[in-house]
């Protein structure tokens, strides 16, 4: 075979394998999972979840001067008091990876629903106070704003849920203990917001765990960022953020992961549970057979109705067992 017909031979080889990548690419995927099985169904991809689209929130507040202080409240119409889920998105932590709309199609999905929510910004890694203690700050100032729209606003403070994904989860738990922290710590307020329970999509609750794999899946020393230093550098900061070591939270706690998680593990999902509920507090696990780390977040996948029904009993005060 000449050399000009052997660069055609490969080259329309090249472009069959490229076209079916693509094509594949709304197939199956077959890999390995936790469970060492393979042949694992599709599941959403960062790109394709922050895709959706929805709909403009009915107000953006601020609850701080910074750039990134401030949420986007969805409120159903009508009257009456509305009950409210606080929305904290995930994107490790990171500036660059995640902002408050990644999250806006639940917010659309819970206000047909009757439900308000609060989908809060915050200042991210490496802008200008973030992390420690900046980042957690944020996350407080904005609950507690909650308490000066509620009025306005017809909202319920007495039904509040707090709600995270990602790094959000972990943001979303520490926000639901912030009663336990110490006061010489420069996280604690007094009479921080009350919240009825929290759901955590797939985030650590324990800032001194896995992280090798979690900055390996960030592709940045995102938790030593977010802290200042390792656990052996700053062991108090990790024990004022990692809920692990703030237990019982006095709340209850709904755990959901996807059978497919790779940033968070399920046993280490698991033994939090367990030692939340020796500890006294109501918190379980619910496991989504079939998806991974970003289906958890969407109202467009199989997990909604898990995640749906985990919100309303909640809210309801009647978590199921």
């Amino acid at each position: 075979m000449g050399n000009r017909m052997l660069c055609k031979v490969l080259v329309n080889s090249t472009l069959l394998v490229w076209g079916l990548t693509l094509l594949c690419s709304g197939c199956t995927r077959t890999s390995k999972t936790h469970t060492g099985t393979t042949d694992a169904p599709r599941r959403l991809s960062a790109a394709e979840f922050q895709a959706f689209s929805s709909a403009p929130p009915d107000y953006r507040l601020a609850y701080g001067e910074g750039a990134n202080q401030f949420g986007e409240l969805r409120v159903p119409a009508g009257g009456g008091l509305y009950p409210v889920v606080v929305l904290i998105h995930g994107g490790c932590w990171k500036e660059p990876y995640a902002v408050l709309r990644d999250l806006g199609p639940l917010g659309d999905a819970l206000k047909k629903d009757g439900i308000a929510t609060w989908n809060i910004e915050y200042r991210r890694l490496y802008e200008p106070g973030s992390g420690w203690p900046g980042t957690y700050l944020d996350i407080g100032h904005a609950l507690d704003h909650l308490r000066l729209i509620a009025k306005e606003h017809r909202l319920d403070l007495n039904r509040i849920v707090v709600l995270g994904h990602s790094a959000g989860g972990h943001l979303a738990m520490w926000a639901a203990a912030r009663a336990r922290l110490p006061k010489e710590s420069p996280l604690y307020v007094d009479n921080p917001l009350q919240v009825r329970g929290v759901i955590n999509l797939a985030g650590t609750m324990d800032m001194t765990d896995n992280i090798k794999n979690m900055e390996a899946g960030c592709r940045d020393k995102v938790v030593t960022g977010m802290l200042g230093g390792t656990p052996q550098e700053v062991p108090e900061r990790y024990a004022q953020v990692s809920v692990m070591s703030l237990v019982p939270l006095g709340v209850p706690q709904i755990l959901i992961w996807g059978e497919y998680e790779e940033f968070v593990p399920l046993p280490l999902a698991q033994k939090y549970v367990n030692m939340a509920t020796r500890a006294g507090d109501t918190a379980r696990i619910n496991i989504v057979p079939g998806v991974g780390h970003f289906d958890l977040a969407s109202p467009f996948t199989k997990s909604w109705p898990v995640l749906r029904s985990s919100i309303k009993a909640m809210l309801d005060g009647t978590p199921p067992d």
